[in-house]
């Protein structure tokens, strides 16, 4: 059977021509594989609504179904342009690959021709044609960029088997379902407002219990290994960024301040340079090393209004970040004993995870700071590290940070799909720049290199992946709500209140329903709520001083006593099961 990678990139095409036959003065785009399938982006100059999909689909099968194959056509910068001269977007691709050197080769199908470097199946009959379907419109920017003109963006998935297609389109079913924008609504832990602007989140008093626990609880991790807390704050002037490279790289990205005095400064887009300033503040022996500095703090970057996304692209950042001034025979340590964090924690939650070196493009080292020679050493020392773990690994080329390579760890979550997570990042650059030094044994000064380090990598973003992974059933520890007592009438209200009242005093988090509805009623809204354990205190319960206790995830517990059942709770949320 064709590779999927190649039965996708064959169905870009034959959208294309479908697209094409719809509008004969569409403007196309680019047209890749994506991991669930492919997209095209165009340009339309009529109208296109989602309800054209199923006809596209239906050409697309039929096309499929002639059997055509790709044939290769390689061209001069010249030819191509003569061959697209009507597509603006494609000569514009036409000039970028001619600037870069790099070979120009068309691919005919049928009667269509496109721009493309290649990887198709050898003819059309390989296609499974029950096996793809197009899934949705979307508006994109050409090139990513809001300043260009927008693009219609037509996805398709695509994949090997009609079992495949089938289970991938239930699972995006249930994604709706645990979208976290609509079940953070629904819950009650955040909001955005107009008046302050896209991708700045409040967190509500709900929301930010749980932001509290999850800091609390890497917190308690990072304590034990000996990290001290420091704090910074969120504005600097331009010469930290200017001395760190940050400047250079991300002046795009920053939001700049002018002070009343003409001083140029910038709001945060990373705590690093902040914190080696703090390291640099004394002399240090290498008897005092490592210092580990952690600090759960707010950046922001300016990101573009269309990539901004609910709470997985924000323009404020609530990052656990840590970093670890040491010596260089120190970095396997430090590097384990974070190692050993992550993997605590996210099995904490029931997360599989996989792991990821992100090493720098050789070909593009403009876009790093420091020396190939650093470089060189650093990535060897972060192989290392991996295979002393035994563990496997893939390795990026090109998704390091501009001044070192990282360890990413990617988590699979309860629907199968994967997201990049925390990160362990290491920096032989930022000590170069601020000439970052320890005494060594022989009295001389030596380099120290920097560990970055941040568990959950954005708070923002991690409470997205895991409010999607639990469907908004958080376990008891970290649930905003943990109890609700229900009065089965009025005559129980004082009881019942009692019973809060008695739960809030040994710190779990508790509310009384004492709203005029029906047992039936109070019960469907503690499930709706994702509280984990409701209380029902009737007249017989009142009388007997007891409690019955129903489970969101078990279900009626049986009838107990309020101090067994406190107990209970408490050991619950003492062991985070």
């Amino acid at each position: 059977m064709a590779d999927v990678d190649h039965i996708r990139h064959s169905l870009a095409h034959l959208l294309a021509t479908v697209a094409l036959e719809y509008d004969p003065k569409a403007k196309l785009a680019i047209g890749p594989t994506i991991d669930n399938g492919f997209y095209y982006d165009i340009l339309f100059s009529v109208p296109l609504g989602a309800e054209m999909l199923p006809k596209f689909e239906k050409k697309m099968r039929g096309l499929a179904n002639r059997k055509l194959s790709f044939e290769r056509i390689p061209v001069t910068p010249m030819e191509a342009r003569e061959r697209f001269v009507s597509q603006p977007f494609k000569i514009e691709l036409i000039d970028e690959l001619e600037k870069k050197g790099e070979d120009i080769t068309l691919y005919k199908t049928g009667d269509f021709i496109d721009l493309c470097r290649g990887g198709h199946v050898e003819s059309t009959s390989e296609i499974p044609a029950d096996a793809f379907t197009l899934s949705h419109i979307a508006g994109a920017y050409w090139h990513g960029d809001e300043k260009n003109q927008m693009l219609t963006r037509i996805y398709g998935y695509a994949f090997k088997t009609k079992k495949e297609l089938d289970e991938y389109v239930r699972q995006q079913e249930e994604a709706k379902t645990r979208d976290h924008r609509k079940l953070g609504v629904e819950l009650d832990l955040f909001v955005f407002s107009d008046l302050i602007g896209g991708g700045l989140p409040l967190f509500t008093p709900r929301g930010t219990v749980i932001r509290d626990e999850l800091d609390s609880f890497v917190w308690e991790f990072r304590r034990k290994h000996g990290y001290e807390r420091v704090d910074i704050p969120h504005i600097t002037k331009k010469d930290l960024y200017e001395k760190s490279g940050h400047w250079q790289k991300f002046a795009g990205e920053l939001f700049r301040i002018t002070t009343r005095e003409k001083h140029e400064f910038a709001m945060k887009p990373m705590n690093c340079p902040h914190h080696t300033q703090i390291y640099a503040r004394k002399a240090w022996s290498y008897r005092e090393l490592p210092q580990r500095y952690a600090s759960t703090t707010k950046v922001y970057r300016d990101e573009q209004s269309g990539e901004i996304a609910g709470l997985t692209r924000v323009r404020s950042i609530t990052q656990d970040d840590a970093h670890v001034f040491c010596r260089a025979s120190q970095i396997e340590g430090e590097f384990g004993a974070i190692w050993d964090i992550v993997e605590t924690f996210y099995t904490a939650f029931g997360f599989k995870l996989s792991v990821r070196l992100s090493f720098h493009d050789p070909e593009h080292f403009e876009k790093y700071i420091g020396t190939k020679e650093i470089w060189h050493d650093a990535e060897a020392a972060l192989r290392r590290i991996a295979d002393k773990r035994s563990t496997s690994y893939t390795e990026a080329l090109g998704e390091a940070a501009m001044y070192g390579p990282k360890i990413d760890f990617l988590a699979h979550d309860s629907l199968g799909r994967k997201h990049q997570v925390a990160t362990i990042q290491l920096d032989m650059n930022m000590p170069e720049r601020f000439d970052l030094v320890c005494t060594n044994e022989k009295g001389e000064k030596e380099r120290v290199v920097m560990i970055h380090s941040a568990i959950m990598g954005s708070i923002e973003r991690f409470m997205a992946v895991l409010i999607e992974h639990t469907a908004g059933n958080f376990p008891t520890w970290l649930s905003p709500m943990q109890v609700r007592v229900v009065p089965v009438g009025k005559d129980q209200h004082d009881a019942a209140g009692a019973a809060v009242e008695t739960l809030r005093m040994a710190g779990i988090r508790a509310e009384l329903d004492d709203s005029n509805e029906t047992l039936g009623k109070k019960v469907r809204q503690a499930k709706i709520a994702k509280v984990p354990y409701f209380l029902i205190i009737g007249a017989k319960e009142a009388e007997s001083n007891i409690v019955t206790v129903e489970s969101r995830d078990h279900g009626k517990v049986g009838t107990m006593s309020p101090a067994l059942f406190l107990a209970r709770i408490k050991e619950e949320i003492k062991t985070r099961s």
